[in-house]
């Protein structure tokens, strides 16, 4: 079967990707700077860039929304 649907016109906001990054894993002038975090989160567009890294999920959603950015979670 292969019936095509039509999901409407592209609505132009992008999607971004919200993932947990263990702060032992960044270099190590960032590890400074997590003041005590073992977990921050970071956004990504679809091609991988990383856009910015924030220190829990809520603001990590709330940051996406207010530049017009779909967030979705990324295990």
């Amino acid at each position: 079967m292969e019936t095509r649907y039509d999901f409407g016109a592209d609505q132009g906001r992008p999607i971004v990707y919200v993932r947990p990054v263990n702060v032992a894993d960044l270099p190590e002038d960032m590890r400074e700077q997590a003041m005590g975090s073992e977990t921050l989160y970071a956004l990504h567009t679809e091609d991988g860039e990383r856009l910015a890294l924030v220190r829990d999920r809520r603001l990590a959603f709330v940051l996406a929304r207010q530049n017009n950015m779909d967030p979705v979670t990324v295990h």
